[in-house]
C-alpha cells in the first residue's frame, strides 16, 4: 500500500497489527489448532520487531518509511519483477503454512535451543535492516530509481551490494526454527532461490538507470556473502 504524506506511525503499526492478524489466522488454520505455544511467541517477536523498527523510521526518516511501504507485486513497474514478488509472498506464505502443517501432524521434533536460535536469527535480521537503513535513504521495497538517488557504498553496502537481502537471509532460517520445524527450512531454499533471480535482475536495471552502479559493481565483487557469492 502507499503511504501518504500525513500517514502517522500509529496507522501503520495498526497496518502492522491487521498483518500480524492475518499472519496469526494462516498459522491457527494450518494448524488447526491455537495451543502452538512456538506460533504465538513468534508472532510476539516478529510483531514487536515490526513496530520498533517503523516507530525508529517514522522518528528518523519518514520518506523511507514510505518507500519501503510501496511493496509487494502490485508496486513493481517491471513485469518481471511483478512475478518474482509474487512467488517470493507466495513462499513466505509458505514460511508460515508448512510449519503449521508440521505441527498439526507432528512431523519435526525441534528442541527448544533451536526454536531459541530462531528468534535470535529474527531479531538479528531486524538489526541489520536497521542498519542498511541508516547507511541507504532509498533502499526501496521495489525495484526503481528516484530523482536524486545516488549510489551508496559506505556502511553495509561497503561489504556486499545487496545488504537488504543479506540482512534477510536468517528470517528465512529464524522463521521455521522459532515455529518448531524443520520443514519449513524446505520453503527458505525455495524463497532464498527467489531472492536471487530479484538482485540479478535489480543489478542489470540498476546499472543501465543509476549513474555510477556500473562502477559499484565492480568495486564490491560480492552480492550476499563476503568472500562467497
Amino acid at each position: 500500500m502507499a503511504l501518504q504524506p500525513e500517514t502517522s506511525a500509529s496507522d501503520i503499526v495498526r497496518g502492522l497489527a491487521g498483518m500480524l492478524a492475518v499472519m496469526a489466522l494462516v498459522l491457527a488454520l494450518a494448524a488447526w489448532s491455537l495451543s502452538w505455544w512456538q506460533a504465538w511467541a513468534f508472532l510476539a517477536t516478529f510483531g514487536g520487531c515490526s513496530v520498533l523498527l517503523v516507530i525508529d523510521l517514522a522518528r528518523r526518516d519518514p520518506a523511507l518509511l514510505r518507500r519501503r511501504m510501496r511493496s509487494g507485486p502490485a508496486a513493481e513497474k517491471e513485469s518481471s519483477q511483478k512475478l518474482i514478488q509474487a512467488i517470493n509472498g507466495a513462499g513466505f506464505l509458505g514460511l508460515l503454512i508448512v510449519p503449521g502443517l508440521d505441527h498439526r501432524f507432528g512431523w519435526s521434533s525441534v528442541p527448544l535451543e533451536a526454536v531459541i536460535a530462531g528468534h535470535v536469527l529474527i531479531v538479528a535480521c531486524y538489526l541489520g535492516w536497521a542498519m542498511v537503513f541508516r547507511d541507504n535513504t532509498f533502499a526501496f521495497s521495489t525495484i526503481e530509481v528516484e530523482a536524486g538517488q545516488r549510489v551508496v557504498d559506505t556502511g553495509t553496502y561497503a561489504f556486499v551490494r545487496h545488504p537488504m537481502y543479506a540482512t534477510g537471509l536468517p528470517l528465512f532460517v529464524g522463521i521455521p526454527l522459532a515455529l518448531g520445524s524443520y520443514w519449513g527450512l524446505i520453503v527458505s531454499a525455495v524463497l532464498l532461490a527467489g531472492i536471487v533471480a530479484r538482485l540479478l535482475h535489480e543489478e542489470r536495471f540498476l546499472a543501465a538507470r543509476l549513474p555510477g552502479y556500473a562502477d559499484y559493481m565492480r568495486r564490491v565483487r560480492f552480492r550476499l556473502v563476503p568472500g562467497v557469492w
